[in-house]
């Protein structure tokens, strides 16, 4: 199928993820990351509940879950068709995220044009088994990872509030001890069909 016609559906969950253009980078630094996960806030928090993310310098990863009409709908008009229809806020709610991004990092950075490759990359979650998996690796991205400040991790282990959907993650590996085992446990890439 192609990816464009892969319409994100309420209630499933999706791996989604980018890269810069010819694997460029797309942080510079903690504040582009710091800047990246506010606009998320404000573009993919209305349309998604998040079950995890990671910000590499050249690429990211989310888990999301597009929210039910229902949840969503004060923000939706359903007589409309076309790219602001309800088929289409999910996706197109992500592409404001990244054209807003991609509008600043290059205000700042005195340059033009696109940042992140297009269409972004969608893989819908098909197991409890293969989200598990996803989850830890993605996670696992930093070397660091238990320390790492721009990834899900020490949000789902802490208990700070959050965005993150902590509580249905950790049910997903029984417990916070068991969330912690299971990361020490290095996952295959080739379990996914990711290309960064």
């Amino acid at each position: 199928m192609e990816i464009r016609e892969d319409i994100l559906e309420a209630d499933y969950l999706y791996h989604i993820f980018n890269r810069g253009i010819n694997s460029n980078l797309i942080f510079l630094d903690n504040e582009n990351m710091s800047f990246f996960l506010k606009k998320t806030e404000q573009y993919v928090l209305p349309f998604f509940v998040i079950y995890g993310y990671c910000l590499m310098p050249n690429h990211f990863h989310f888990i999301l879950r597009p929210k039910s009409n229902v949840e969503i709908s004060s923000k939706i008009n359903t007589s409309i068709k076309g790219l602001h229809c309800e088929e289409s806020i999910y996706s197109k709610s992500l592409a404001r995220l990244f054209s807003s991004y991609t509008q600043a990092f290059n205000k700042v950075y005195r340059r033009s044009g696109p940042l992140l490759e297009s269409p972004f990359k969608r893989i819908r979650v098909t197991s409890e088994e293969y989200l598990r998996n996803l989850i830890i690796y993605i996670h696992q991205n930093p070397e660091d990872f238990q320390n790492y400040k721009f990834s899900s991790y020490k949000a789902v282990i802490s208990n700070v509030e959050t965005s993150i959907s902590r509580n249905e993650i950790l049910a997903i590996f029984d417990n916070k001890e068991n969330f912690k085992i299971c990361h020490q446990k290095k996952i295959d890439s080739s379990l996914f069909e990711i290309k960064i």
